[in-house]
């Protein structure tokens, strides 16, 4: 049921819910899902090719900005599906969506965006795509459900 609903996600991670992770209240806490993101997020970049951009040219992303939408709670134990797919391509910037499924629940426990910029580290200045990397994020996006 998890798997289902992420069917639009063409990387998808599976992170166990750790007991460190449970705030006060016993559930996952807020910031947590961020760390959730950022696994589905890097994992997407190794597939695209931004990362072997980085390691060659040092052309690699910085995180411009991020958002959540929490929508249900999340408990230990319990392991989240966290699904992350790009939604937008621009010259120097691409946008991402992220879900995190309870594989428990069968729910959606949270919904998520983040602006991706390119950025030259040796210049220490945004620049364009590399065409690798666009091309890179065309296959991941028609490779199907991760």
């Amino acid at each position: 049921m998890s798997r289902e609903l992420l069917a639009g996600f063409p990387v998808v991670v599976e992170i166990p819910v750790q007991w460190g992770e449970l705030d006060a209240y016993g559930h996952v806490n807020n910031a947590v899902f961020f760390r959730y993101f950022e696994s589905a997020r890097i994992a997407y970049l190794e597939r695209c090719g931004l990362i072997e951009s980085y390691r060659r040219d040092k052309v690699g992303a910085i995180l411009h900005s991020t958002s959540c939408r929490f929508r249900r709670a999340l408990f230990y134990p319990d392991t989240a599906l966290i699904g992350a797919r790009v939604t937008e391509v621009g010259e120097d910037r691409f946008t991402m969506a992220y879900c995190v499924a309870s594989k428990t629940q069968g729910e959606v426990a949270a919904e998520g965006t983040g602006i991706v910029v390119i950025f030259d580290y040796n210049r220490r200045e945004k620049t364009a795509i590399p065409a690798r990397v666009r091309e890179g994020i065309a296959a991941v996006e028609r490779s199907g459900p991760g």
